[in-house]
């Protein structure tokens, strides 16, 4: 009767006990119920075999808890486990288990390409042109008349240089309230009766061509500059007297213009998915080596005189051979991932990915079965990937057979030549042709995309903006405005290549700050203090430093000369 008396008179508490589990930012709770009695000593004494089991070994521990508490404790070191893990692990990317399924439902080998499970990139076939389809179910490349057609960035460019140099014609330049700087030019083709009418705004370059029976008199450059952009408000445009003002306003008109491309070669072999196993191959098999002679001429950098795409041709720091080639009067230079320097104890090679990773487009050469996925080359910069796989030939001739496939970022706008049905490749030279065609394609439909297209937006703003300054005073120079006198005049009249064209210069050189509309930060460390390099080959190379080994996209530097880098 005491007893059940004592028991009657207990009372319920509660203790917890908390002790950190990661770094202080993770706290394991646990919460103990127990019945204590009004015997003072049973209470502490409790206590410390608690605190004693919680102290020992954990091969003396004796389980305390309910079996559900046990799974709950196991399950959260679990995820303690992997907060520790490696990081660079967790960003890398992994087979989209969502299209597990319907690979399963394709069949036959594997896809090329696999898209990011959060999306973001389109592919080219899709997966859903790969079920039951036959390797030889219809045509397989063009036919031996048909020839692919490569685009142009800037179709328009060229038209002041064809049309106005070689003809008596006139420039105006004005500041529109709303457009910003104009600039102005006008050529009467008396031969033909037209009127041909160049307007330059910030956004783009509007090219009419009137016929000039439509006036009884030459319209003025205000009606003129209305008839091709309604948006125009300026009321007034200055003549452009200035000599040299043709070698100028060329020079805006043709700075998205250039012969020259860069372009990346990764080398995929079979069970890589990570951007850090494909950058790591040093080896070259027979097969990659044939398609790098497919795709131009393996040289020696040491001493190289054409476009070099920013690799050293001098000291070697770059690797000693490259593949180069000429296509349809356009140099392009590769850089081969293997054949760039590889650094030991570098797990993601940012000697190579310095270079890479600052491409637009790249090709993908895969020695297997192991898709590509579209995002596993983390940068700011690669857009686009032409996949290439060597496959058995369907109809057993004994050729060698290439299949294709591309993937780019959603923003990027479709771009030929189409991809044959199926994308099957057997003649050498026609894979050429379309690859070389479709790249250069690929890079500049990617100059589209948002990222490019307000950077790109962002330096013609900033070039025509000094080009109709530099217009307007010297052509008042000219003029003899003598609010102009002194050394700035003298110099405005007497120099043939400063103002605009140190501005142009400046323009293109400095690009790297104006990253931030890449969502790119602006270097702060060693390598940001590096200068330029002289000019080769229509070429400004900077050599930033080593990168760091997070994604290239925290530390690019558009260094490499090349179209984006001459022409954005």
């Amino acid at each position: 009767m005491e007893r059940e008396k004592r028991n009657d008179m207990s009372f319920s508490r509660k203790r917890s006990f908390t002790f950190g589990a990661y770094g202080g930012s993770h706290f394991l709770v646990y919460s103990v119920d127990r019945f204590t009695c009004g015997d003072e000593t049973r209470p502490e004494s409790a206590e410390d075999n608690i605190l004693d089991i919680l102290d020992s070994p954990a091969r003396d521990r004796k389980p305390f808890l309910p079996a559900s508490s046990n799974q709950r404790d196991t399950e959260l070191f679990e995820i303690i486990e992997k907060l520790q893990g490696s990081r660079i692990d967790e960003q890398r990317c992994e087979f989209p288990p969502p299209l597990k399924s319907q690979l399963l439902t394709i069949g036959g080998d594997l896809p090329l390409i696999l898209p990011p499970s959060q999306g973001g990139y389109w592919v080219d076939p899709p997966l859903d042109r790969l079920v039951d389809v036959s390797p030889t179910s219809s045509h397989c490349g063009l036919d031996d008349s048909e020839s692919y057609d490569i685009m142009e960035r800037d179709g328009e460019a060229k038209i002041y240089q064809e049309f106005f140099s070689s003809r008596y014609h006139h420039s105006f330049t004005a500041v529109d309230p709303s457009l910003g700087p104009l600039v102005l030019s006008v050529c009467l083709e008396e031969e033909e009766s037209k009127l041909r009418v160049i307007l330059r705004m910030k956004e783009c370059s509007l090219h009419g061509v009137f016929s000039a029976s439509l006036f009884p008199n030459i319209p003025s450059a205000v009606e003129l500059a209305k008839m091709l952009c309604d948006r125009v408000t300026v009321s007034k445009f200055e003549v452009v007297s200035y000599l040299k003002a043709p070698e100028l306003i060329t020079a805006f008109d043709e700075h998205r213009v250039s012969p020259n491309f860069k372009f990346g070669v990764l080398y995929q072999k079979d069970g890589q998915f990570t951007e850090e196993d494909i950058l790591s191959n040093n080896e070259e098999s027979e097969e990659f080596k044939e398609l790098l002679s497919v795709l131009g001429e393996t040289i020696q950098l040491q001493g190289f005189s054409g476009f070099r795409g920013g690799l050293d041709v001098c000291h070697g720091q770059t690797g000693s051979e490259a593949v180069f080639t000429s296509f349809h009067g356009r140099e392009i230079m590769f850089h081969v991932a293997t054949k760039l320097p590889f650094t030991e104890g570098d797990p993601q090679q940012l000697q190579r990915k310095r270079h890479i990773g600052n491409d637009i487009v790249a090709l993908v050469y895969q020695d297997g079965q192991t898709p590509f996925l579209s995002d596993v080359i983390k940068s700011h910069f690669l857009h686009c990937f032409l996949v290439v796989r060597r496959i058995q030939d369907p109809e057993e001739t004994g050729e060698t057979a290439y299949q294709v496939s591309v993937t780019a970022r959603e923003d990027v706008p479709p771009f030929g030549p189409v991809l044959p049905d199926p994308p099957i490749f057997r003649d050498r030279s026609l894979l050429r042709e379309f690859l070389l065609t479709k790249l250069i394609n690929a890079e500049i439909s990617c100059y589209k995309a948002e990222r490019f297209s307000r950077l790109e937006l962002r330096t013609r703003s900033s070039l025509l903006e000094s080009l109709q300054a530099e217009l307007s005073t010297r052509s008042q120079c000219m003029m003899g405005d003598p609010s102009l006198s002194g050394s700035e005049g003298t110099r405005g009249a007497t120099e043939g290549s400063g103002g605009f064209i140190e501005n142009f210069k400046r323009a293109i050189r400095v690009r790297s700050h104006s990253f931030e509309t890449l969502g790119v930060p602006r270097k702060t460390g060693g390598s940001a203090s590096q200068k330029p390099k002289t000019e080769k080959d229509g070429e400004s190379d900077k050599s930033p430093g080593p990168l760091p080994a997070d994604s290239l996209g925290s530390a690019e530097i558009k260094d490499q000369a090349s179209p984006q880098e001459e022409t954005l």
